[in-house]
């Protein structure tokens, strides 16, 4: 069976390198599998994109839509007219759909569109905040999916209460493979720390890109005053929004925050875990935090992963000044950490339910 992965986006060229090398694995065993990457384009930048197909060994995707960026409905429009016509060209047996970017929903909508079976990694998210481009991506995905593997218990349920019931596999959270081979590499593939002049556990990391808090200028400044004002060593890889933005602030950075360009995703692990803290806006990046057992401060009212939240690890702070500094200088670590999205073989169970559900040869 031909599966047709679209990507486009960071996150999902994370999510998808364990579900790649375990196809090539099965291929090469025999299974009728075979994977077709498409990548839309989304995030084109060298940092964003290539590095990670380099590190991950990702194959190169067969083929690359160039849509670049754009307003959510102009790129959304344009991913799904290019990607049809790979579809109608490829007539895949399965369409694989990570996360909840617009890669992600012009995937989902192009297969829903031509009837083709369509699959969605990391189903059954919700933040219950509408007014996120990323909530109406998975809501509209995980509605149209015939397949939906979830990384979580809470994501099943949440499933269920939407009236989706069936195709739905609790498989774990795919970024846990993902962690567990970068781990494997980041002692002999990244000096990061020592070209940026930092000491383990002695510097806070930030990052910053949602459109809720690099759109609005006066949710970006609170932030940006908080870092100033927590008189810290804080590392801050800018993403290209974000840059944008400080760009129209004319925004100049404090001594204690060093802005630099993003980096590739194993420096991204080293980075995170020898820091003391991590303050991000990334659903991502909060789950590795937790697995490395790094504090977590979210920059968000909100997150889809309320397991880390709930089990102290995590806090959310929003974007407001105060609550960022109170937050940050009262952080107390918890004790325990217990076992959240699955085992780190997500791959081969979404493998493995995939050719139960299919019919194609394990």
């Amino acid at each position: 069976m031909k599966i047709l992965s679209v990507i486009g986006a960071r996150p999902q060229f994370i999510k998808t390198a364990p579900i790649s090398h375990a196809i090539l694995k099965r291929e090469k065993e025999g299974a009728s599998l075979r994977e077709v990457i498409v990548h839309t384009g989304q995030h084109y930048d060298e940092n964003m994109s290539e590095i990670f197909f380099q590190e991950l060994e990702i194959p190169e995707p067969h083929y690359h839509l160039g849509v670049g960026s754009g307003s959510h409905g102009w790129q959304t429009g344009q991913m799904l007219e290019r990607i049809e016509k790979v579809l109608v060209a490829e007539e895949p047996g399965l369409v694989l759909v990570y996360g909840d970017t617009n890669s992600t929903l012009a995937g989902a909508l192009a297969a829903s569109k031509l009837h083709l079976p369509l699959a969605h990694v990391e189903a059954g998210l919700r933040s219950f905040n509408r007014r996120m481009p990323e909530e109406i991506n998975r809501l509209v995905a995980d509605h149209l999916s015939d397949l939906l593997f979830c990384p979580s218990q809470t994501a099943v349920d949440i499933l269920a209460q939407e009236g989706i019931r069936r195709g739905v596999h609790l498989v774990g959270d795919i970024m846990a493979d993902s962690l567990a081979l970068a781990l494997t590499r980041i002692d002999l593939r990244s000096e990061i720390l020592g070209r940026f002049g930092l000491k383990e556990h002695s510097y806070l990391l930030a990052t910053i890109h949602r459109a809720e808090n690099t759109d609005q200028p006066e949710n970006l400044r609170a932030i940006l005053t908080a870092f100033q004002l927590l008189n810290e060593p804080i590392l801050f890889p800018v993403h290209p929004r974000t840059r944008k933005t400080l760009g129209k602030l004319e925004y100049s950075s404090p001594a204690n925050v060093k802005m630099v360009d993003p980096v590739g995703y194993l420096d991204m692990v080293r980075l995170e875990k020898d820091a003391r803290m991590i303050l991000t806006d990334s659903g991502g990046i909060q789950k590795e935090a937790y697995w490395l057992g790094v504090p977590c401060v979210t920059l968000r009212n909100e997150t889809e992963w309320v397991e880390t939240v709930e089990s102290g690890w995590n806090q959310l702070a929003g974007a407001e000044e105060e609550k960022i500094i109170h937050a940050v200088n009262s952080f107390t670590t918890p004790e325990t950490r217990p076992e959240l999205y699955g085992n780190g073989r997500a791959a081969e169970s979404i493998l493995d339910s995939l050719a139960k559900s299919l019919g194609i040869g394990a």
